[in-house]
């Protein structure tokens, strides 16, 4: 079997391999390094930080579904200095390429979180999380509007590291809003958050979450995530695109980069299987190499040939 080179190019980062873990499913630092080595994926993305700690929604904050779960967990962190200072260095000793994930709910909380990592080495990129309610618009999400995609991306450049805008797929059209968000300076696109949801409890009839409703990921959501990269790489042509939602198995990578992705994340598989995010690697490996694929990019955009 011909031996495939999995490097990736995402904006001005090079990745060993296309395979991170989503950012929200694996902690804030290493949780995962008992399992295995984390220097073997292209990158880990920490969860969601903001410049202040952050104690997140009230309990329960996390439900399963048929193909899934929905989670309220509110972004609860604690807060960029403390991350910096307990939790990166750990990331950096076992030699894992870090994306660090930021959001805020005003412009200036996202310039204030990228600002604490300016001038920072050992970190690779930054997912800049756009897909959270706006307190400046009423709530809205800032990943809702062209607009404030793109004051937000703008407002986080002063990070000085490579920007990934994550967009919502709770919109009418992904298109416009994944524009704005590379004319306000992001290198690449991650595509999508969760999908919007909520559960009932029948005895009660109230909702389940204690935020009320939540994000659904998981399998169930892979269809609409495929979409929205598809649609994407169709209107923007070969940006770069990071696919992300429902990742379980080598096979759902392969549909994620066949429709225009650069590269993935695992997320909520995590949760069945800590090991998930290595096991699809090592199979997408296989399923290259079978395939006499030199290079894993030639898969990128591959759907687009037969329309």
């Amino acid at each position: 079997m011909t031996s495939t080179d999995l490097s990736v190019q995402i904006g001005s980062v090079t990745l060993p391999n296309p395979v991170m873990t989503a950012s929200g499913t694996v902690g804030h630092g290493a949780e995962l390094s008992e399992y295995f080595d984390l220097s073997d994926l292209g990158a880990v993305v920490v969860k969601s930080l903001s410049a202040k700690p952050w104690s997140g929604n009230p309990a329960p904050r996390v439900h399963g579904t048929a193909a899934g779960m929905i989670n309220s967990v509110g972004l609860q962190n604690p807060g960029l200095d403390d991350w910096i200072e307990n939790h990166l260095p750990g990331l950096i000793e076992i030699g894992a390429r870090v994306v660090v994930s930021i959001w805020g709910r005003s412009i200036s909380e996202y310039r204030e979180a990228a600002h604490r990592l300016s001038g920072l080495s050992g970190i690779a990129a930054v997912e800049v999380n756009v897909s959270c309610p706006n307190l400046e618009k009423s709530g809205d999400m800032f990943s809702h509007s062209p607009d404030t995609c793109q004051a937000a991306i703008e407002a986080s450049s002063v990070a000085g590291l490579p920007l990934w805008a994550k967009l919502s797929p709770n919109v009418t059209d992904i298109v416009p809003i994944a524009r704005a968000a590379l004319d306000g300076g992001a290198e690449a696109l991650t595509l999508t958050n969760t999908v919007f949801g909520m559960v009932i409890d029948t005895d009660s009839h109230l909702p389940v979450l204690g935020g009320g409703g939540g994000g659904l990921s998981g399998p169930a959501i892979r269809p609409v995530a495929v979409r929205a990269v598809f649609d994407v790489y169709a209107a923007l042509g070969p940006v770069p695109i990071v696919g992300v939602g429902g990742v379980a198995a080598a096979e759902h990578a392969v549909e994620f980069m066949s429709a225009g992705a650069t590269a993935i994340q695992v997320g909520t598989a995590h949760f069945a299987d800590p090991k998930a995010s290595k096991r699809i690697l090592r199979d997408l490996d296989r399923w290259c190499r079978r395939r006499n694929l030199i290079s894993v990019r030639s898969l990128t955009g591959a759907a687009h040939g037969h329309l």
